[in-house]
């Protein structure tokens, strides 16, 4: 036999199955606007990033091409005969030293312009003067642009390195007095060699307020609150779009450190210069573009909550109708539990309490037409029903109990008769008076086989020997002279049949066919046996014209006079009761005249 899974949801209350539904229509929700949130913020991550290592391969090109600039005006500057010229010797005059000294003035001062409206860049040539022969040069910076002469003890600190480089530019954070101040400044540094000789030094060119000139460039770039900054190889920043950075290390996440390094020998000799990496980390995305020539960097620093300002303005949208859609679903719950839950944990506390045959109380929510109202007032109205029900037995009860002992006392009286004829019977017969006494013992019989012990059903044998004692009776009683024929086979006598069914059949044979017929009368009763069935049939031969149809009413209508017919009405009605309604009891004329009362009857037995 199969076995069917038990569903675990059964061992829950309603209130409990109504909250865990309401939780699996929820979560869902949560479930979708997190996962939704996670992915959008991962792909605009993504996008942002793809968009700005594009962008800053653009912004680190336009860098370079201010430095290559740059680089190329101090090449201008130096191999300029007027600036080789200017070489410390006592061979020239005081006049042509200050002639010198003026045009080289000059000449830096036509390039330390702003170009295009932008950052000027100004540009100071340093010459070492141990002797003193520009003694009229000013040896402090007065200006941003000019010619300084110095001697072992004010020489910058940054020059051995630049005259060490041999003529090769490069950029570095100097400080350097202009007037009373102490300036710090990206420089462009580059020793100025003597073009006769290429292996002297004249001195060297500083290009200043580079940091000011990249910051321009930096600063054509936008960044959601984020920092570009430009480093060197060792991470101290050159310039940068927050200035008070300029000069400090630029702290990187490992992780982009780790990328930082570098190239292996194959990808090194390709024409690329730039190499980009980007990390994406909880709080921020670095971009960086490393010139691998130079080492020099530009990072781009951008918070991820800056991206995501728009993103959490839809986000806090969508957190807003999340919320409002809990607050809705929990007052469609509360609703619904009012509604729904409530009446019906009413019904069950109901039938929990409910006893047959108890008050039942009046029916709440009579108002209501739908489902529950109806299944309340139904099952109320069964509990109603069924307390009536109950009554109506009970009082049925004690009715059957007085019948039954109203019997008993009824049954008193016949038994006192019965033993009495008996008496009669027996005196009648000592004294010689035959007649009486066969009459007496024939109505013995019919008192005896009308109480047969309380039976309702009793054999056909027992019904013919109470019909015939009538038929004795009646026919000593009257001096009736009709003839009765009694064709009943053995195996027919075994079976039921409602007590007292055959003699009023009888009688009514002989009271409305035969009485007045004298030896011409006659009644056949007769039985047969067909499968299960058993048909019993009264018949008289008598002249009176009979109305089956006003009989067949009488047996079968409802609203019909019972004193026309009382006997055969209780006959047919007993046999339903007791055998169904396919069974009773039917008339119908005979075919040479008279009646036919034909019994119908199941073979059943004792």
């Amino acid at each position: 036999m199969l076995r069917y899974p038990i569903n675990p949801l059964t061992k829950l209350n309603m209130k409990q199955q109504l909250v865990l539904l309401f939780l699996l229509m929820v979560s869902p929700v949560f479930l979708l606007h997190w996962y939704g949130n996670y992915q959008t913020e991962k792909l605009l991550k993504n996008h942002v990033t793809n968009a700005y290592v594009e962008l800053i391969k653009q912004n680190h090109t336009l860098i370079n091409r201010d430095i290559d600039t740059v680089n190329k005006i101090t090449a201008t500057i130096i191999q300029n005969p007027i600036t080789q010229k200017l070489i410390p010797s006592d061979k020239d005059t005081v006049i042509e030293r200050v002639r010198k000294y003026d045009n080289v003035d000059k000449l830096l001062a036509s390039h330390s312009i702003p170009v295009n409206g932008g950052e000027a860049v100004y540009y100071s040539l340093y010459i070492y003067d141990p002797n003193d022969y520009y003694f009229f040069a000013p040896k402090r910076q007065i200006q941003q642009t000019g010619v300084y002469f110095f001697s072992d003890e004010n020489k910058p600190i940054w020059f051995d390195d630049a005259i060490g480089k041999r003529g090769s530019g490069y950029m570095d954070i100097i400080n350097y007095n202009f007037g009373l101040t102490k300036i710090n400044t990206l420089a462009y540094i580059r020793a100025v060699g003597n073009v006769n000789n290429g292996k002297e030094f004249l001195g060297v060119l500083v290009a200043t307020k580079m940091d000011m000139k990249l910051a321009e460039s930096l600063r054509s770039v936008s960044l959601p609150e984020g920092v570009i900054s430009y480093a060197d190889s060792s991470n101290r920043i050159l310039s940068s779009t927050l200035s008070m950075r300029n000069g400090e290390t630029l702290e990187l996440p490992s992780g982009l450190q780790d990328m930082n390094g570098p190239l292996p020998a194959k990808e090194s000799i390709l024409e690329e210069p730039y190499r980009t990496f980007d990390l994406i980390t909880s709080d921020s995305i670095y971009i960086m573009s490393q010139n691998e020539k130079i080492g020099h960097k530009l990072i781009y620093q951008i918070p991820v909550q800056s991206l995501l300002k728009q993103q959490n303005e839809l986000k806090r949208i969508i957190q807003f109708i999340t919320i409002a859609y809990i607050v809705l679903g929990c007052i469609l719950v509360v609703y619904f539990w009012s509604s729904l839950m409530t009446p019906l944990q009413k019904l069950a506390r109901f039938v929990r309490t409910y006893e047959p045959g108890k008050l039942v109380p009046e029916t709440p929510l009579k108002r209501r037409h739908d489902e529950v109202g109806v299944l309340m007032s139904a099952l109320y109205d069964m509990a109603r029903r069924l307390n009536s029900l109950i009554h109506y037995k009970y009082h049925m009860d004690l009715k059957a109990k007085e019948s039954q002992l109203q019997l008993l006392y009824q049954q008193i009286n016949p038994h006192l008769l019965y033993n009495t004829l008996e008496s009669i019977y027996w005196k009648s017969t000592l004294e010689g008076n035959s007649e009486s006494a066969e009459m007496i013992k024939e109505l013995s019989k019919l008192m005896k086989i009308g109480l047969s012990q309380g039976r309702e059903l009793i054999r056909l044998e027992e019904e013919l020997e109470h019909a015939g004692a009538y038929v004795n009776l009646q026919q000593k009683r009257y001096a009736y002279e009709f003839n009765v024929i009694w064709s009943i086979p053995e195996a027919v006598k075994q079976i039921r049949i409602p007590k007292i069914s055959l003699q009023p059949l009888i009688e009514n044979a002989i009271i409305h066919g035969v009485k007045l017929m004298g030896e011409d009368g006659e009644i056949h009763i007769s039985a047969t046996l067909e499968g299960d069935r058993v048909t019993i049939k009264v018949k008289d031969n008598g002249y009176k014209q009979v109305n089956i149809v006003a009989i067949d009413q009488l047996l079968n209508d409802e609203n019909v006079d019972h004193k026309l017919g009382y006997g055969i009405r209780n006959i047919h009605q007993r046999i339903q009761l007791h055998f169904g309604n396919k069974f009773g009891l039917s008339y119908r004329k005979g075919e040479d005249g008279g009646t036919t009362a034909i019994i119908v009857l199941p073979a059943t037995y004792e």
